[in-house]
């Protein structure tokens, strides 16, 4: 058996993300999605969320990269204030090196994590399940007290941010050398899958085999896609996505990702993609049916 979530991640980021999630999944095949609670579009994100009733919502907890939630006096190892205000205070690669040091406050990671699921709540909005902005809680350090916010907020699945051992075959590696570099650190980071699951499970959380997309993410177009399609193993898989409209919002914010979101709203909206996976004999699900029914009484 062979199933999959097709996740959008950044809704809330702009009103153009939002609206092309919500045409995604209305129009195509995404499942489920991941707001974030700090993004310039949260309100419109929320609105259009309650007007899309079978699109599962998840939050999109970000550490890096934007604002956070609570006051940044309160997370010193993750968070700062200057003259444009509060900041995280890493982009990727040393917010990574830090991780791997020893050097982020598991407490602080924990406290804004809630903050972020429960501003979510509030708004009305049950939380499916989380992941991270560039899948930062693949570093342990995030992860463990990722898992305990979640749990304390009710939370019961998270993202499994590793892929198969081959996420594409090797004539496409080799078709598109934009991709190798990706794909390089992509296989060194999954030394640190070993214990992922056992961590969650261990939190009582529930998690798909693994993520498909990391890869080919802003250069996904509809040949990468069906050589995505051929490759899913048998388990449950989470496909990453990140579709939005190029306007004059995404221009000015802070993303590598542009045109390639709108590529991949033609591709999760064409009439093939939604045939091709049936064709593949896979299952189009999202987290709601990936958590366990809570017992009654």
């Amino acid at each position: 058996m062979r199933r999959l979530i097709v996740n959008a991640d950044d809704f809330g980021f702009t009103a153009g993300v939002n609206r092309a999630i919500v045409e995604a999944h209305t129009h195509g095949i995404v499942t489920s999605s991941t707001l974030m609670a700090n993004g310039r579009a949260f309100e419109d994100a929320v609105r259009l969320a309650k007007t899309a009733p079978r699109l599962c919502v998840g939050c999109h907890v970000v550490l890096i990269d934007g604002q956070p939630v609570l006051d940044a006096a309160l997370l010193p190892s993750i968070a700062s204030l200057d003259s444009g205000g509060a900041r995280f205070r890493d982009g990727l690669k040393s917010f990574a090196a830090r991780a791997l040091a020893g050097r982020l406050d598991a407490a602080e990671i924990e406290a804004e994590t809630s903050a972020q699921i429960r501003k979510i709540q509030s708004a009305g909005i049950v939380v499916s399940h989380l992941d991270t902005h560039k899948h930062t809680h693949l570093f342990p350090a995030v992860l463990r007290p990722l898992l305990r916010a979640a749990g304390a907020c009710g939370v019961r699945a998270v993202r499994n941010p590793f892929g198969p051992g081959k996420p594409l075959k090797s004539e496409e590696l080799l078709a598109r050398p934009s991709l190798w570099t990706r794909y390089i650190e992509v296989q060194i980071l999954r030394t640190l899958a070993g214990k992922f699951r056992e961590a969650a499970a261990r939190e009582g959380l529930v998690t798909p085999d693994g993520t498909l997309g990391i890869v080919v993410t802003g250069a996904l177009d509809e040949k990468l896609f069906r050589a995505i399609a051929a490759i899913i193993p048998e388990g449950t898989w989470e496909f990453v996505c990140h579709p939005g409209y190029n306007d004059d919002d995404l221009r000015s914010a802070n993303t590598r990702l542009r045109e390639s979101r709108e590529t991949e709203l033609r591709v999760l909206t064409m009439p093939e993609a939604r045939e091709l996976l049936s064709s593949e004999g896979i299952t189009l699900i999202s987290y709601h049916e990936m958590i366990p029914a809570q017992p009654r009484g």
